[in-house]
């Protein structure tokens, strides 16, 4: 048992492009991974079917506090799921929930924390999950913001972008790396080779740079557009919607940029979202 490696971010923030990445890395094929085939090499953390595995119970059985208290026994689950480490993607925050940690720290070997904009994070949220953009701020402002619980999965608990952020970074330097999506989109190589060192590979530069280009946003795009996506949202019309940062320069109002810097000032200073004219 190697533990979890958690994939962790706010939503809308790049947490499956670095999934399809490391997809891509590891295979080390010569075609991009089918970007369907993500789940059977990163687990979703939340998923009901896992509560019902380590139980034998119906998930409609539990009450919310029991829910809470199968939360080690799942994570354990993850992790002897595989021999080596294991990744889960999550959207909770590093938290806890009736006072049970929402990430267990005896299977949790590191995390990756992969961070965006709020300012651009609000413009894919709010399509993600068929709101305006006035109730995407609210969302990204809101201390106590959650997603909806679905048919197969748990609610996500995610409080506001600054609270979000805060308690990942609170894990140990040394067993969590952070990743910008704007890094990521303009410094590739620099952001997924500093990815891979975290993760002890030392891939071949060829290697590396085949595995950022199989995990392209215009690859997976059309991929999506060819044959759907499993993860896409109803409420959406494609889950790869733009795949660009500064958007909100034309999409968002001044009242809307105003009350987002409101919130996140501090943390948005911390790294380097702040727009021009706010300090």
């Amino acid at each position: 048992m190697g533990g979890i490696i958690w994939l962790a971010s706010y939503p809308k923030s790049g947490n499956t492009w670095v999934r399809t990445f490391l997809h891509n890395l590891l295979l080390n094929a010569d075609r991009p991974a089918d970007l369907n085939e993500l789940s059977k090499f990163t687990i979703g953390d939340g998923n009901k079917g896992w509560y019902e595995q380590v139980t034998g119970k119906p998930f409609a059985s539990f009450s919310p506090e029991e829910i809470a208290a199968l939360i080690p026994k799942v994570h354990r689950a993850y992790a002897l799921s595989r021999t080596d480490s294991v990744f889960v993607k999550t959207h909770n925050m590093f938290g806890k929930i009736h006072d049970v940690p929402l990430i267990t720290p005896e299977y949790t070997a590191g995390a990756v924390y992969i961070l965006r904009n709020p300012l651009d994070v609000v413009i894919s949220l709010s399509d993600h999950y068929g709101t305006d953009i006035d109730q995407g701020v609210e969302m990204i402002t809101n201390p106590e913001a959650f997603s909806a619980e679905t048919d197969r999965k748990l609610a996500d608990y995610l409080g506001c972008w600054t609270t979000h952020v805060t308690s990942w970074l609170t894990m140990e330097k040394s067993r969590r790396h952070v990743m910008r999506y704007e890094d990521m989109l303009f410094k590739p190589e620099a952001a997924f080779g500093g990815l891979a060192k975290f993760l002890g590979l030392k891939p071949p530069k060829d290697r590396l740079r085949r595995a950022i280009k199989f995990s392209s946003f215009k690859e997976s795009q059309k991929q999506e557009q060819e044959k759907g996506f499993v993860e896409q949202s109803d409420k959406a019309e494609k889950f790869f919607r733009v795949g660009k940062a500064g958007q909100w320069k034309t999409v968002l109002n001044k009242a809307q940029i105003d009350a987002i810097v409101a919130a996140h000032r501090d943390m948005m200073g911390k790294f380097k979202y702040l727009p021009p004219g706010y300090k």
